[in-house]
């Protein structure tokens, strides 16, 4: 049986990479620009957005040939690169030129963005940033920092996995993501790296299946971003590798980075679970717990610690799937507030439901009692006035 070990200093314990964050002028003191260099060739992996207007470092990367390889990542927070079209792919190509000149050893580099949409990149600030790095540091917490733009605290962990034949090796991740969150990933950047010999097949397939199970899961407001990202790199150093440990261990990594970013969403004060159980089919259950998650109108009620189970009934009735009031039982963790078509509020149960209200998390169960199938995704509290003000354009 292996073993998992969570970690301290997220992306530093990873054999064979450096990184580093630094203020490159794109924010007026804070870290804005940093890098994941790797001393080894890369497999690389990567999922992104599903909004059409996906940003201009999505489409550069797509223009690399299939299957390419990578020792290096470059990341700016504070602008986008988002709708600005192909001069925002020329702009990359210019700065990553400029880079390669600073580290020929650089093959195939990526550049990813979050911030404001709309604007070109500030070429000169970053190029001329660039004497700034030092290419062999070690610094996860600064690259972490570099790379917030709403966010309140930084994201990143690491794990070490050792084998049952006494080998091991490393993954960790720094994460960004605070607001504009959607179940099609959210507002978020994710670069995942490890030393594991993973083969390129088993990083595709065991990528794809943690993002659904754990960044898709999420909702804030309900928007889908521009630019939203997340990579896996594996420079293969330690020579060690198991699937079934690699698979548990990058869903326990990704699981917990998305939770974090919806303890960090704004204007949030809680993290709520929408489990939906006895779903004619997968595909409906999910489609419950998603508008769950997404609704505006049980945001509010949450973040009012409004018991009013009027507000979940509605949203599942409002979704189209196969539901009838006279079977469906809503509970606010183990507290039933509505049994088969019976309201249970009273003043004993309202008072115990404003208590599950009150904590920082809980879940709301949805039994529909028309099948087998069952889902959970997950969102948080928003305040009237954020719904309410919230147009800007970051990402």
């Amino acid at each position: 049986m292996f073993t998992i070990l969570s970690l301290k200093n997220g992306i530093d314990n990873v054999r064979g990479f450096y990184s580093q964050g630094i203020n490159a002028g794109l924010k007026a003191k804070d870290n804005d620009l940093a890098f994941i260099r790797s001393d080894e060739i890369c497999d690389i992996s990567a999922v992104f957005t599903t909004n059409n207007f996906q940003a201009a470092p999505i489409r550069h990367f797509k223009r690399y040939p299939k299957a390419f390889k990578t020792n290096f990542i470059l990341i700016n927070s504070k602008n986008a690169n988002a709708m600005t079209g192909e001069r925002g792919i020329k702009d990359i190509d210019t700065i990553l030129n400029e880079l390669k000149k600073n580290i020929p050893t650089i093959q195939n580099p990526v550049m990813s963005s979050t911030g404001v949409i709309g604007y070109t990149l500030p070429k000169e600030k970053i190029i001329s940033a660039f004497k700034k790095f030092d290419f062999n540091s070690i610094d996860s917490n600064s690259a972490a920092k570099a790379i917030m733009t709403t966010d309140t605290f930084k994201k990143e962990l690491s794990f070490k996995v050792i084998l049952p034949d006494g080998k091991d090796f490393y993954i960790a991740a720094i994460c960004k993501g605070a607001g504009m969150i959607n179940p099609a990933m959210a507002t978020m950047l994710c670069f995942i790296i490890t030393d594991a010999e993973i083969p390129k097949k088993d990083m595709d397939e065991l990528l794809q299946q943690s993002v659904k199970s754990s960044f898709d899961t999420i909702s804030v407001d309900g928007d889908t971003s521009t630019n939203d990202t997340v990579m896996l790199l594996s420079n293969a150093k330690s020579k060690a590798y198991d699937k079934e440990a690699f698979k548990t261990v990058l869903n326990a990594l990704t699981k917990e980075l998305s939770l974090q970013i919806l303890k960090d969403a704004e204007g949030s004060n809680k993290v709520v679970a929408f489990e939906v159980l006895n779903a004619a089919t997968k595909k409906e259950a999910k489609k419950a717990a998603t508008m769950l998650s997404n609704s505006l109108l049980v945001k509010t009620a949450l973040f009012g610690e409004d018991p009013n189970w009027g507000r979940i009934a509605s949203t599942i009735g409002a979704s189209g799937i196969d539901a009838e009031e006279e079977k469906l039982t809503i509970k606010y963790d183990n507290i039933t507030v509505f049994s088969k078509g019976s309201n249970k509020m009273d003043e004993n149960i309202e008072k115990q439901a404003l208590k599950v209200m009150q904590q920082d998390s809980f879940k709301i169960t949805c039994d529909l009692d028309k099948g087998s199938s069952s889902y959970t995704a997950f969102g948080c509290d928003l305040s009237y006035e954020y719904v309410k003000i919230n147009a800007d354009y970051r990402t």
